[in-house]
């Protein structure tokens, strides 16, 4: 007959919390390691700054640690925790409110990632190629081109506007893309 192992997790907030009333600083480091991530996040999410969301933290920390022992009632330390960031949080948007604002407006702006800006980087490069291969075309079906790539241009409004006939347009277009395909196959094989 197999011994039945207690299911502790259900209780470890309630025993660090009395160990903690206790000043042991074990558990108030096995606290600090379960929590801090979480309140962290819920400070950065309302304050938009890395260096106020440590701080918060770090108060809520010191907090904890010197009142613990005046805390008479039963808690549920996560929630605990969470109320005590949480008016932290709202006292320093009552005191900061601009530094705290313009903090939410910058964060609010998309600042391209590292693997954004390798794509842009990259985007750019393959336009800068597509555009040498059309500078290499010969002259009418670098214009039939041009004018697809740069203007919303109607193949109709291309044959007026170049004094062609539509089936021209066309046909530049289709031969410009052959030699286009056949240009990037030449750049490929040359880097590889």
């Amino acid at each position: 007959m197999q011994k039945e192992i207690p299911d502790y997790s259900r209780n470890e907030d309630h025993a660090l919390f009395i160990l903690l009333k206790k000043r042991d600083k074990d558990a108030f480091a096995a606290i600090y390691g379960k929590y801090h991530r979480y309140l962290y996040a819920l400070a950065f999410k309302y304050l938009k700054d890395t260096g106020m969301a440590e701080d918060v933290v770090h108060y809520v920390f010191v907090k904890l640690w010197e009142s613990t022992g005046n805390i008479q009632i039963e808690i549920n330390l996560k929630n605990y925790l969470y109320t005590m960031t949480k008016n932290f949080i709202l006292n320093l948007i009552r005191d900061h409110k601009e530094a705290i604002s313009l903090n939410y407006l910058n964060a609010q702006v998309d600042i391209p990632g590292d693997d954004d800006i390798a794509r842009m980087v990259e985007d750019q490069e393959m336009q800068d190629l597509l555009y040498k291969g059309i500078d290499s075309l010969p002259p009418q079906k670098k214009e039939v081109c041009m004018r697809k790539l740069k203007t919303s241009d109607s193949n109709q409004q291309i044959a007026e506007k170049m004094g062609i006939s539509i089936h021209t347009v066309k046909s530049h277009y289709q031969e410009s893309l052959k030699m286009l395909r056949s240009y990037f196959q030449n750049i490929k094989t040359i880097l590889l």
